[in-house]
């Protein structure tokens, strides 16, 4: 999967922006203003192609046994969250599903009044 399909992906998400909080290589994807993705664009150029999604923790500890490719999320909540290394043992589909599962993580935490408004969208 490539850095653009992982963007459009991120971005055809109902109530998506994109972000660099934090420096001008790191960039985040939030749902109302709330992270559900970050990549590193230097590491990305460099082959170190990785993305932080939020995740349920006991699916979390699942799929990090299952695959090489998802580790504890780096820099990050390592219960919530989880690095997954791009094109290693994990396919596009289980990409998408982990962005769709990061996604819909978020959107449950959301205030009612935000998931109301992001709704309306």
């Amino acid at each position: 999967m490539q850095i653009d399909e992982i963007r459009d992906f991120c971005l055809s998400k109902k109530g998506v922006t994109e972000h660099f909080p934090f420096d001008d290589v790191t960039l985040v994807f939030k749902v109302m203003n709330k992270m559900f993705a970050l990549l590193g664009l230097d590491s990305w150029e460099k082959g170190d192609q990785k993305i932080n999604l939020k995740c349920n923790p006991d699916w979390s500890e699942e799929l990090r046994g299952e695959y090489e490719g998802i580790n504890p999320g780096w820099h990050m909540n390592k219960k919530l969250w989880n690095t997954v290394t791009i094109n290693l043992d994990v396919s596009d589909e289980l990409v998408r599903k982990l962005i769709n599962h990061s996604y819909d993580e978020v959107v449950k935490g959301l205030t009612k009044k935000l998931q109301k408004e992001l709704s309306e969208m």
